[in-house]
């Protein structure tokens, strides 16, 4: 029996259909869409992909998108300047400067100047103290898209153990707590666990966010578990040719689906969802900016 694959791709679709009517209808009520505004430093391949990607489906939902490509030279001091212009920008709902930035860039001290109410990463410590205190905030995106696709899986997670492995400030901390808000009982595991296995195995939710290729076996996996691949490594493949590679998880994917419940492909699973999470922030920092009311099927 193999587990059943959890796909990425269409529940972030589903979500992005209900953020589409979502939108028209703050349109219609207030004459202006929420506006997303994503900055790029560098020529970054991926980034350059990723930010592509959130432009197009910002304008698939209807809502307004901007875009600020700067230079691999770029100063700190006029990426600063720019981030305090958007934050002053009364169009503008959400920012987003993409990560990894340059070497010579401090990434905290950007974050940091990000206004709190437009912080659809959830990164900036206000978010951070939102969400560890349990008031009302923009969460981060990847963690959110996971506890989406739980819910997806298995409804209400309200009692069911979540081990965590892998304890980023981007992924494994906030997930712990997003899970908590659903009274979900959450371990999270590190590189100094003991017998990391035998406590992945107690899991009825596990999520790999630790960024080592196929690191979890199927034999740390509880039968019937559900597991969240959030992992995205380039590996080798040489039996598609001379010096191709494909994409894997975390998780030894063709083990772990032979005794896993369900489980998210890589890619596909995980991934879709963080896009879709932004842009459904950005709905919701739009409403609270704004004094809209949120709507309440997204």
């Amino acid at each position: 029996m193999s587990a059943s694959i959890i796909d990425g791709k269409a529940i972030a679709a589903d979500l992005r259909s209900r953020l589409r009517h979502a939108v028209t209808t703050l349109k219609t009520a207030h004459g202006q869409a929420p506006t997303l505004a994503v900055v790029l430093v560098g020529d970054d391949p991926a980034s350059q992909v990723y930010v592509r990607n959130k432009a197009r489906q910002s304008e698939e939902v209807g809502m307004g998108s901007i875009e600020h490509r700067l230079g691999q030279d770029t100063k700190q001091d006029v990426l600063v300047a720019l981030v305090r212009t958007l934050n002053a920008d009364p169009e503008v709902d959400g920012i987003l400067v993409q990560l990894p930035l340059p070497a010579h860039i401090d990434e905290a001290t950007i974050i940091e100047e990000i206004d709190p109410a437009k912080d659809v990463d959830g990164l900036t410590e206000a978010s951070a103290g939102r969400l560890v205190l349990g008031k009302p905030g923009l969460r981060p995106c990847t963690p959110t898209g996971c506890v989406i696709l739980a819910r997806q899986v298995l409804g209400d997670l309200g009692g069911k153990s979540c081990v965590i492995v892998g304890r980023s400030i981007l992924v494994g901390k906030p997930a712990a707590f997003l899970f908590l808000e659903q009274n979900s009982t959450v371990t999270i595991a590190h590189s100094r666990t003991r017998d990391l296995p035998a406590l992945c195995r107690r899991a009825d939710i596990l999520v790999a966010a630790v960024g080592r290729a196929q690191m979890i076996k199927g034999s740390w996996i509880k039968p019937g578990a559900t597991v969240i691949d959030v992992g995205i490594n380039r590996i080798d493949a040489p039996e598609r040719g001379a010096g191709k590679t494909r994409l894997v998880g975390d998780v030894d994917y063709d083990q772990a689906s032979a005794i896993a419940g369900a489980i998210t492909p890589v890619p596909g699973g995980v991934g879709p969802m963080t896009i879709a999470c932004l842009l459904r922030n950005t709905v919701l920092a739009a409403c609270a900016r704004r004094g809209w009311p949120q709507p309440e099927d997204i």
